[in-house]
């Protein structure tokens, strides 16, 4: 790929929610949970200038959050349910989201960055 030619943002925040490799979309970005690849395997593309930081665990934790407090508006509001197991089935949905989603955030903003050729891409 030529340096000239304009990255596809959405597409590169696409492949990077689905832990792939921005540029080729078959290689994977991410081993061992949350560390980046040096390179890809696929197309050879260097991966480890990602420097995403805290964003995306910051914004993991405004998703869960937006997605947990209505559950216990709905819950409270519908059912009269056990304050200790709601919170306890709650913080399981929570906690369970958050290991799932940080990764696909992490790989979005490595797309992003890649797409913005910032860091080094």
């Amino acid at each position: 790929m030529s340096d000239e030619e304009k990255r596809d943002a959405k597409q590169a925040a696409i492949r990077g929610f689905m832990l792939k490799c921005p540029s080729c979309g078959i290689g994977k970005t991410l081993h061992k949970y949350l560390k980046v690849r040096d390179k890809c395997s696929h197309c050879g593309i260097e991966l480890h200038h990602a420097s995403v930081d805290d964003g995306p665990a910051y914004f993991t934790l405004m998703v869960v959050v937006a997605v947990i407090f209505p559950l216990f508006a709905i819950l409270y509001t519908q059912f009269d349910p056990n304050p200790f197991l709601v919170a306890l089935s709650l913080m399981g949905v929570a906690t369970g989201l958050a290991l799932w989603l940080l990764p696909r955030v992490k790989g979005v903003f490595l797309g992003l960055q890649w797409a913005a050729r910032l860091h080094g891409f």
